[in-house]
């Protein structure tokens, strides 16, 4: 019991942060769709979509090294810690060379809206390139705050790094607009800079916020050795490559549709379209969030317990309290789709016609979220023994059917087609994960309990969002419905954790 409590300790301290984080961002979401048309929130969906991209590749997959090295060479602690920082530091400073003095040359790659000047477009692709370098530096400092078992710092900086964020934003959007308008002291020179409307705050806004949150980590930097050992690096890059590759793989699934969106369709309407799938993507937040607080919590837990003769067992509890709270995350949703769609509303009538027309994405999206979610729990299996070249597999799988059937399907329907082909990639990539996983480290999954969980969950958003027509009291009312099903069925197992 000891080690559930921990587990679910972990977790929550990480799922609060990560929820208060993430909600102060997702609150940007309204803040952004009222200040910026749906063609100018497809530049921002695009270039985010770029960045999350290159992040991963910048990280090398080193967070998922630290972890499983500190646990392999638990008496090489400092030189795993300098190793892997090391490795992104130069990948980093490599970047910068191939990057910054070829700005001009690659914003004519990125540019999917001709009306930008492109000036101001090679201005946001250097932000960017800053912005990704920080927060590379950044990644395996907050590595070592979660492998120390200190979610209460992580957990602060993630939070203040969020607050800093928000705040810039709003000053920017709102503050200055506000302050020019009352013609507060020092109005003229503030007029003498500041463009109203200009997308590039958010990003200068990103740029400033990374900075700060590197100072914050200074205590984590300041305890790297300069010692390296090449032995150990190059073992550490035979483990981290298949881990870069699926890390990436994933995110090409997760990222490269909107990209796509930008490149296949014509050019009077793909910078739109990006922004009406890039806006309803965001109500998916909520089911991401939790997926993404699980996977904080779980990767070190995972490592650390993986010696424990009880270890599958325990994997396997998880995974069926895991499928239970996204599935009912997945229908509150839908249920209350009809409230959420306010947060993408646009400034007028006829901005939000143009936002809510993409409103049909969004269960496909969820389900999407609900199979990659399995799938991240069922990737244990390779990283605990050290097959992550199976991650490359899966992953690679995954990005092939995203690519191939974006490029054939993007042109004829759409972001229509990149929902549907973003959940059929994701549950792919589920589907071979426990295949190839019960091959190779058996793992005792209840596969009757869960598959029932999700199956009901999908009938029931059906039910709610197509044939209730999204009524909000209806759908809420099959949510309860769920629930109280969902305790029924696991009334044994819940008596026995209460008891003891």
């Amino acid at each position: 019991m000891s080690t559930a409590k921990k587990f679910a300790g972990q977790t929550a301290i990480y799922g609060l942060s990560t929820i208060a984080g993430r909600v102060l961002s997702f609150f940007l979401t309204p803040v952004y769709t009222r200040a910026y048309s749906a063609k100018v929130y497809g530049i921002f969906g695009n270039l985010y979509s770029y960045a999350s991209m290159l992040n991963a590749l910048l990280a090398f997959g080193m967070e998922t090294t630290f972890f499983r090295y500190l646990n392999k060479k638990p008496e090489s602690k400092q030189l795993v810690y300098n190793n892997t920082f090391g490795a992104i530091l130069c990948i980093s400073g490599l970047f910068f060379l191939l990057t910054f003095p070829f700005a001009n040359f690659i914003t004519g790659f990125l540019r999917i809206d001709s009306s930008t000047p492109f000036a101001e477009y090679v201005l946001y692709t250097k932000y960017f390139i800053g912005i990704l370098i920080v927060d590379a530096l950044c990644v395996i400092p907050f590595a070592k705050i979660r492998a120390d078992g200190r979610p209460g710092r992580y957990s602060l900086v993630k939070f203040l790094n969020v607050v800093i964020f928000v705040s810039l934003n709003l000053f920017f959007i709102y503050g200055l607009p506000f302050y020019i308008k009352h013609n507060l002291p020092g109005t003229v020179w503030v007029n003498s800079w500041y463009i109203k409307g200009w997308l590039g705050y958010v990003f200068m806004s990103n740029l400033i916020t990374s900075v700060i949150t590197l100072l914050m980590l200074m205590p984590e930097f300041m305890k790297l050795r300069p010692n390296f050992s090449k032995a150990l690096f190059m073992e550490m890059l035979v483990y981290s490559w298949p881990v870069l590759v699926a890390n990436f793989s994933y995110l090409i699934n997760e990222n490269l549709d909107k990209i796509l969106l930008g490149k296949l369709l014509p050019v009077n309407e793909s910078a739109t379209q990006v922004g009406i799938y890039t806006a309803c993507a965001k109500i998916s937040i909520f089911l991401s969030i939790f997926v993404n607080a699980f996977r904080l919590g779980a990767e070190p837990f995972f490592f650390s317990h993986a010696k424990n003769k009880n270890a599958t067992q325990t994997y396997a509890r998880i995974m069926n309290y895991f499928v239970i709270a996204v599935c009912l995350i997945f229908v509150a949703l839908v249920a209350n789709i009809e409230i959420l769609k306010y947060f993408i509303k646009g400034k007028n009538a006829a901005q939000a016609a143009i936002y809510w027309s993409g409103i049909n994405v969004i269960p496909v999206l969820l389900f999407g979220y609900v199979s990659l979610g399995i799938y991240m729990n069922l990737s244990v299996w390779y990283k605990l023994t050290d097959q992550t070249k199976y991650g490359l597999y899966i992953s690679g799988a995954g990005a092939l059917v995203t690519i191939v059937l974006n490029v054939i399907f993007i042109p004829h329907y759409g972001y229509i087609a990149s929902a549907w082909i973003s959940l059929i990639a994701y549950s792919s990539m589920m589907v071979l994960s426990y295949i190839w996983g019960q091959k190779n480290y058996p793992i005792p999954y209840n596969i009757k309990k869960n598959s029932a969980y999700i199956i009901i969950s999908v009938v029931l958003v059906y039910l709610s969002f197509s044939i209730f027509k999204r009524n909000i009291f209806i759908g809420n009312g099959l949510l309860i419905l769920f629930g109280l099903g969902a305790l029924y069925s696991e009334r044994v197992e819940l008596r026995a954790l209460l008891k003891r």
